[in-house]
């Protein structure tokens, strides 16, 4: 399925809208009054929006029961995160599906996931073609201009949400000022924002509960489970991970191999971001039982090694594994096996590693550990950047494309195949 930028946003934004109208229908039926059930101000609840079109990107190649399953774990993260994320960072919780069966912390249950999992199957397989031609309906220039439009109001719209719902808590004076922040807003209507959103945020979701904030320790650095921690844990695990593969590499095939996935240093980006991932979503989850970690390991891994895969070969036309000829694979993305080893990993992760790691890197004095936070920070910024550039390169060599600008040339002479070859072993070219 090849869609282009503004096909993807045309089909965010309208799922977003008609996400929008479910919800507010289903709202006024139960609580017998209107209420916007979206975050932002305007008739869109974006959640469905990202959640049809990551969906639509990720699992379009997948049909029947497969497509189903897959949206219904997809959909089921997204709804988690989003939760925890508006705990995190407004401390409440919006909705809450405790009443419900087999649901995990209010935020996610069985049934909505089951319904989200109908729902996105029937997007990808039939909805998505008919909006797509509803779309290209539209001339093309006047479509674009439509799309670009709502975007740029959607982004004010989000963005000043966000800002005055960090704050509806506070006095109304500080928020007066709000257009320091958003040049385009002024004071009198960031009031009317203000006021606008406390109000519908209270109708629309009555049930809402005030969370605590996280506790802070300025004294310790990266005290608990913030930025500071997940950048550490981002870097170990990224080091760590690639040691693990490349010594399984020499026991299992007798080579020694590169797992790097960047051009300097042995860092493995996918176990970084597994590791700071797998923290972040399962650290408040540390003092259930080993078979609860080792089930959301197992299913959070399987799902995010899909989306690697689909992501490389989608951004650099590079597949980097291939289990075809293993048992129990899904397109060759993801096998049962490793993602039972993904669930043993979580399992070892949180129980044992995490909180020695935790405790060691809380140890490193405040200003020397805030310092090498942001240089490699920067370094890995600009590594992932470079290699990005580099992947890019080889895809373009590959399809005869010349080097015509600065960028391709130093890639092409920094990074020829033969040594992208030596660093990326296993990568293997398609269309």
């Amino acid at each position: 399925m090849n869609l282009n930028i503004i096909e993807m946003l045309w089909l965010f934004l309208t799922y977003s809208l008609l996400g929008w109208f479910l919800e507010t229908i289903a709202a006024a039926v139960k609580h017998k009054h209107f209420a916007n059930k979206g975050l932002i101000n305007g008739p869109l609840c974006i959640i469905y929006g990202v959640t049809t079109v990551t969906v639509t990107i990720f699992f379009h190649e997948l049909t029947g029961i497969w497509l189903f399953v897959a949206a219904s774990l997809m959909a089921a993260l997204i709804e988690w995160t989003a939760g925890h994320m508006i705990e995190k960072f407004f401390h409440e919780k919006w909705w809450d599906y405790s009443k419900h069966k087999w649901n995990l912390d209010g935020y996610i249950s069985l049934p909505m996931s089951i319904l989200w999992g109908f729902l996105c199957s029937f997007a990808v397989a039939w909805a998505n073609g008919l909006l797509l031609k509803l779309y290209h309906m539209i001339p093309a220039l006047a479509g674009k201009i439509i799309v670009w439009v709502i975007l740029g109001l959607l982004t004010l719209d989000v963005l000043a949400t966000v800002i005055i719902l960090q704050g509806r808590s506070k006095n109304l004076e500080r928020w007066e000022n709000i257009d320091a922040w958003m040049d385009s807003l002024s004071s009198a209507l960031s009031r009317g924002i203000y006021r606008n959103v406390n109000k519908r945020i209270v109708k629309a979701y009555p049930e809402a509960v005030h969370k605590s904030a996280e506790e802070k320790n300025p004294q310790v650095f990266a005290y608990g489970c913030g930025f500071h921690k997940i950048w550490w844990l981002f870097i170990i695990g990224a080091f760590l991970g690639d040691i693990v593969e490349t010594i399984y590499c020499r026991i299992a095939g007798g080579v020694w191999m590169s797992r790097s996935s960047v051009v300097w240093g042995p860092f493995s980006i996918v176990w970084g971001l597994a590791i700071a991932a797998a923290t972040l979503l399962l650290y408040k989850y540390k003092d259930r039982s080993d078979a609860f970690i080792f089930v959301a390991g197992t299913f959070l891994g399987g799902a995010y090694e899909y989306i690697c895969s689909v992501f490389t070969e989608i951004v650099f036309g590079q597949v980097f594994w291939d289990y075809s000829s293993m048992p129990f694979n899904l397109g060759g993305r993801i096998n049962l096996l490793y993602c039972f080893f993904w669930g043993f990993a979580a399992v070892v992760w949180i129980k044992f590693c995490y909180p020695k790691i935790s405790a060691w890197i809380e140890k490193i004095p405040v200003k020397p550990g805030k310092i090498i936070t942001w240089i490699t920070l920067v370094f890995m910024i600009c590594n992932i950047a470079v290699s990005c550039m580099a992947l890019v390169r080889v895809n373009e060599r590959s399809n005869g494309v010349p080097a015509n600008s600065s960028w391709q040339q130093i890639m092409d002479e920094r990074f020829d195949d033969e040594r992208m070859h030596r660093i990326y072993p296993n990568a293997v070219q398609v269309d």
